[in-house]
């Protein structure tokens, strides 16, 4: 019965797949084709034409449909995908070092911050582009595409506090709808030039190749720009299962995209003028503006989903302790996948403005575009091989005949963009280089705070054996809740918390958060009790990267197993606000030390967090040096 339900369920599944996952590579088409011939100033003719499209056809089939959907998707962490889900994975092998690990984590925050500048190019390229097309219409709006583009960016990043339930029900239609009507005109197109479908003969890629490789070499810095958005076939895994994905994309996308590509070359084939904008002039007139309304609409949800994926990248980041607390706003009731983080919504969309305004065009925006896709495929490579040897226990041979052709390909796209950097490039490295430094640099600040603290400690059975053989402590009525990192050692707001009120609750419970490397923790698998004494207790909450903690909550499941009345009013949860000053000495370097103290500064209060009510909350404070 459940097999019947969930096979009636897959077509709706699928389609909610389509308008999610694929509407950054399916806006593809509005800009890449262009680009190809631009960026090496090609001419049009028919082996130019024909190499060029035999070169996207066979990288997409390659990368895309072979590397991403059949191979890559497999890497599921309790069905959930992403470079931190593929990080993660990694972690769990033996096969490699503890030692060695810290360069996987390295990969993994470069692919996650090469992501992250991908979610600021991506709504102002796709918008941008779809844009453009009115100057095709008409000349009148050749000065309003800028103000226009930022104008719908505006509108994109103001609605998501609201979340995207409401709009996403639109999502899969209106993306369907496209994908059909790119894919239907040009097949229009390739009915009137069929000998363009000899782009599928690996002859005409080899011979463009082999006849003029420096050529070749600078159009595959733009043939990437095809397989934008590849990486979110993986990432968002999790969401739909990989059948609806797999379908989506064999069924709909993958023959739409390549009939577009086809159309394209078949009208340059005819009309070499056309280079103007093929993706426009391929239209028939009375359908140019329909399509620019579609075409926006489908970059408003190519963008939307990045955004979406960066938002789910920095929660998780934040749930591993990669990156410090920020505010989490939840956007839905029913679906707990659905956040809005206002702090980077907010640098996002600052960060998209000034890109529209420093690049102008979609064109000159294409060669930072392709820098960030190159760079992110290559971590993912990478990656995925060290995965098939370490987790999946393939033997070395199997890894290398697997891995090497992926790799070879993405170098030298990571070459040819390469080229790119000085004309816009730049930004993606930059702004990777940023997050990096701030991953790494939070990584390394807590494990040094944390060295720092459990510098003069006393362990937590040692202090319990002392409070209970006649020390004179004081017990009053009520309950008291520790939060701590460390469950072995006395925690700090305890210690203060006697050392200045000079009593102790008659309940104390340390509670110790930990995140687990799998998505979601089962209710049943979220706590773990352990009595130390008649006046304390050790609880162990445990959440997996994508849950939102809720300590009340676990407080409470934790009290229905001890078999205590929980009153929430008779409940004190004592935070540790602790100071850190940075101070000469060993340690990170001064710059990062201080780096370190600013985030810590200025992250979210726990009691946000962790869902705390603020009424029940105190706050004992100490000074740290690190």
């Amino acid at each position: 019965m459940q097999s019947t339900a969930q096979k009636a369920a897959l077509p709706v599944i699928t389609l909610a797949a389509l308008g999610v996952v694929f509407g950054d590579i399916g806006t593809s088409p509005l800009y890449a084709l262009r680009q190809c011939f631009l960026t090496s100033h090609l001419a049009i003719s028919e082996a130019s034409v024909l190499g060029i499209l035999s070169l996207i056809f066979w990288c997409i089939m390659l990368t895309v449909s072979f590397k991403y959907v059949t191979i890559i998707m497999r890497a599921d962490n309790n069905g959930e995908g992403g470079i931190m889900s593929l990080l993660a994975l990694n972690l769990r092998t033996t096969r490699i070092s503890d030692e060695k690990k810290i360069y996987l984590i390295a990969l993994g925050f470069i692919g996650a911050s090469l992501f992250f500048g991908d979610g600021i190019i991506t709504p102002a390229i796709s918008v941008l582009s779809a844009i453009e097309g009115l100057s095709i219409a008409t000349p009148i709006f050749n000065n309003w595409l800028e103000p226009l583009s930022i104008g719908i960016i505006a509108g994109l990043f103001i609605v998501q506090r609201h979340g995207t339930g409401t709009m996403g029900k639109f999502f899969g239609p209106l993306t369907l709808l496209w994908f059909l009507s790119i894919g239907g005109f040009g097949l229009w197109s390739i009915i009137q030039t069929p000998m363009v479908l000899q782009m599928v003969n690996p002859y005409w890629a080899y011979h463009f190749v082999v006849d003029q490789p420096f050529v070749a070499f600078l159009t595959m810095g733009a043939v990437i720009l095809t397989m934008t958005g590849g990486e979110a076939i993986y990432a968002d895994m999790g969401h739909f299962g990989r059948l609806p994905i797999r379908l989506a994309w064999f069924i709909i996308v993958l023959p739409c995209l390549l009939f577009n590509y086809a159309g394209q070359g078949a009208l340059l084939l005819r009309n070499p003028e056309a280079l103007a904008n093929p993706f426009y002039m391929l239209l028939p007139s009375w359908s140019l503006y329909p399509m620019i309304v579609l075409a926006t609409a489908a970059a408003v949800i190519a963008s939307q989903a990045v955004i979406t994926g960066v938002f789910s990248m920095v929660n998780q980041a934040i749930q591993l302790r990669y990156l410090p607390r920020l505010s989490v706003k939840h956007t839905s009731a029913e679906e707990r996948g659905q956040i809005y983080l206002p702090f980077i919504n907010w640098m996002l969309f600052i960060s998209v403005v000034i890109l529209i305004l420093l690049f102008e065009n979609s064109a000159r925006l294409a060669s930072a575009y392709g820098v960030a896709v190159t760079m992110t495929m290559l971590c993912g490579t990478i990656l995925i091989s060290i995965l098939a040897y370490g987790f999946w226990r393939w033997p070395i041979w199997k890894v290398v005949l697997f891995s090497a052709p992926f790799l070879a390909l993405d170098l030298i796209f990571v070459a040819s963009t390469s080229l790119k950097i000085p004309s816009g490039g730049w930004v993606p490295i930059m702004l990777g280089a940023a997050l990096f430094t701030i991953l790494m640099t939070w990584k390394d600040g807590r494990a040094l705070l944390l060295k720092r603290m459990q510098q003069n400690t006393l362990p937590i059975e040692l202090f319990i054996k002392s409070v209970s053989t006649g020390s004179g402590t004081q017990f009053v009525p009520g309950d008291a809740i520790f939060l701590t990192g460390t469950p072995t050692i006395v925690p700090h707001a305890m210690l203060h918390n006697i050392k200045h009120n000079k009593v102790l609750h008659e309940r104390n419970i340390m509670v110790t958060v930990i995140t687990r490397d799998i998505p979601f923790v089962n209710e049943q698998d979220r706590v773990e009790v352990e009595k130390m004494d008649e006046h304390f207790y050790r609880i162990f909450a445990y959440f997996g990267f994508k849950d939102q903690p809720d300590i009340p909550a676990a407080v409470q499941k934790a009290y229905a197993e001890l078999g205590f009345e929980y009153d929430l009013m008779q409940i004190s949860f004592f935070i540790s606000r602790d100071r850190v000053i940075h101070a000469i000495g060993e340690g990170m370097a001064p710059w990062r030390e201080k780096l370190f103290i600013s985030m810590q500064r200025n992250t979210s209060p726990v009691s946000d967090f962790y869902k705390i009510p603020t009424n029940r909350v105190v706050e004992l404070g100490s000074q740290i040096e690190i």
